[in-house]
C-alpha cells in the first residue's frame, strides 16, 4: 500500500472490523451479566472484573504492539495479534471458573489490542490533515455498528447457547478479521520510515510524543471522554435491568438504540467536518456531554432514576462521543505523525486504562444506585472539557513538525 490519503472503501471496513474487537467483546456479553454470577457462583464485581482485565489487556497491549510497528511495521504484529486473539477467544469459552475468565480476558484483550492500534497507525500513514479526521470518523462510525448490533446478536447467542456461545461467537469474527486481514491490508509502513530498533529508541520515541502538549490535551480529552462512555457501559447492566426494571430483550434493544446515537453523529461528524473543523467539532461534542451527563446525575438524584429522562439524557450524552472520538483521534496523531504507532498506542492505553478504573467504580452499589455512574460521568467529563480548553490551544491539524510543543 503506498502512502496516499485515498483508502479504498474494503480497506476501511477492515480496519473498522479489527478496530471493534473491544466493543464486540464488552457489549456482546454484558446482557450476561447475571447469568453468569448464577453459573460461575460468584459475584457481581467478580463479573465486572472480567470487563476491567480485559480492557486493562487493551492498554498494555497497545503500549507493547504500538511502538513495536513503528520498528518493524504494520503488518506482522497485526495478524500475529489477531491470530492470539482468536485462541483467547475460544479458551474464554471453556474457562471453568471465573479466575480463569479473569485471566484469559487480559490475554484476549492484550492480542486484540493489535487491531485497535494499528488499525489507527495505517490511517495516519496513509493519510493527513481533514482528510484523516474524516477517515478516523467514517471508520468509528462502521466500528459504531458493532455497539448497536453486539448486544442484540449477545441477547440471542445467550438465549440460544448461554454466556459461553458469545466467545465462540467472537472466535468467529476473529477468524473473519484473519481472512481480511490478510486479503486487503498491506504494509503502510516501508522500511525506510521505521524507527531504528532497541529499547532505547522505544523510550525516546515515547518521549517525544509525551512531550508534545497539544498530542497531549487531544489524547486526554480522548481518554476522558471514553471514560464516561465506559463508565455507562460498565453499570448499564444493573442499572437498566436491575434498576430501571428493563429484560435482558428490552435491555438489548435499549443499549442498541443509544449506540446508534453514536452512529449517527459519527456519520454527521464525518460530513461536516470539512467545513467546521474537528476542533471545533471536539469542543461542541465534550460541552454536550458535559451537559448530558450533569443533566443525567440531576435526574438520578432528584427523581430516582425516572426510566424515560434517565433514557433520554444517556442517548444524549453517548451520541455526543460521535462528535468526540474521530476528531480527537486525528487531531492528537497529526501531532506526532513521525511516531504514529506510538501516538496510537499512548492514546488507546490511557482510553482503556482510565476505562479499567471507571469500572469498579461504578460498580460500588452499582446494583442498587445508578448514582455511581453518574458521578463518573460528571467527573470524567468534566476533566475531558477542562484539558481540552487549556492544553490544545494554538492547536492545528497541520503541525510544523513533529518535535514536543514547549509544555
Amino acid at each position: 500500500m503506498t502512502n496516499t490519503t485515498k483508502s479504498p472503501g474494503s480497506l476501511l471496513a477492515i480496519l473498522a472490523l479489527l478496530s471493534a474487537i473491544a466493543p464486540f467483546a464488552i457489549d456482546m456479553y454484558l446482557p450476561a451479566f447475571p447469568q453468569m454470577m448464577t453459573d460461575l457462583d460468584t459475584s457481581a464485581t467478580s463479573v465486572q472484573l472480567t470487563l476491567t482485565t480485559f480492557m486493562l489487556g487493551l492498554a498494555v497491549g497497545q503500549l507493547v504492539i504500538g511502538p513495536l510497528s513503528d520498528q518493524f511495521g504494520r503488518r506482522r504484529p497485526l495478524l500475529l495479534g489477531t491470530v492470539v486473539c482468536l485462541v483467547a477467544s475460544a479458551s474464554c469459552a471453556l474457562a471453568p471458573t471465573i479466575e480463569w475468565l479473569i485471566a484469559l480476558r487480559f490475554v484476549q484483550g492484550f492480542s486484540g489490542a493489535a487491531g485497535v492500534v494499528l488499525a489507527r497507525a495505517i490511517i495516519t500513514d496513509i493519510a493527513r490533515g481533514v482528510q484523516a479526521a474524516k477517515m478516523f470518523s467514517l471508520m468509528m462510525t462502521v466500528g459504531g455498528i458493532a455497539p448497536v448490533l453486539a448486544p442484540l446478536v449477545g441477547s440471542g447467542v445467550i438465549h440460544g447457547f448461554g454466556w459461553r456461545g458469545v466467545f465462540w461467537v467472537l472466535a468467529g469474527l476473529n477468524l473473519l478479521m484473519i481472512i481480511g486481514a490478510i486479503l486487503l491490508v498491506k504494509e503502510s509502513l516501508p522500511p525506510e520510515r521505521r524507527s531504528a530498533g532497541g529499547f532505547r529508541v522505544l523510550v525516546s520515541n515515547a518521549g517525544q510524543v509525551l512531550r508534545n502538549r497539544h498530542y497531549l490535551g487531544f489524547t486526554l480529552t480522548f481518554a476522558f471522554s471514553m471514560t464516561a462512555m465506559f463508565a455507562y457501559i460498565a453499570a448499564s447492566p444493573f442499572v437498566l435491568q436491575n434498576i430501571i426494571g428493563l429484560g435482558t430483550t428490552s435491555y438489548s434493544l435499549v443499549f442498541a438504540a443509544i449506540a446508534l446515537g453514536l452512529t449517527i453523529t459519527s456519520v454527521l461528524s464525518a460530513r461536516v467536518v470539512p467545513r467546521v473543523g474537528p476542533i471545533r467539532l471536539t469542543f461542541i461534542g465534550v460541552g454536550t456531554l458535559l451537559a448530558g451527563s450533569a443533566g443525567l446525575l440531576l435526574v438520578i438524584t432528584l427523581g430516582g432514576t425516572p426510566a424515560i429522562p434517565t433514557l433520554v439524557l444517556l442517548f444524549v450524552t453517548v451520541s455526543a462521543l460521535g462528535l468526540i472520538l474521530g476528531n480527537a483521534t486525528a487531531l492528537a496523531t497529526a501531532q506526532v505523525t513521525k511516531y504514529a504507532g506510538t501516538g496510537s498506542a499512548m492514546l488507546g492505553a490511557l482510553q482503556f486504562t482510565l476505562a479499567a478504573v471507571a469500572s469498579p467504580l461504578v460498580g460500588v452499589a452499582g446494583e442498587q444506585s445508578a448514582v455511581p455512574m453518574a458521578v463518573t460521568m460528571v467527573v470524567a467529563s468534566s476533566i475531558a472539557a477542562l484539558l481540552l480548553g487549556t492544553m490544545t490551544r494554538g492547536a492545528s491539524m497541520q503541525p510544523a513538525e513533529d518535535g514536543p510543543e514547549a509544555l
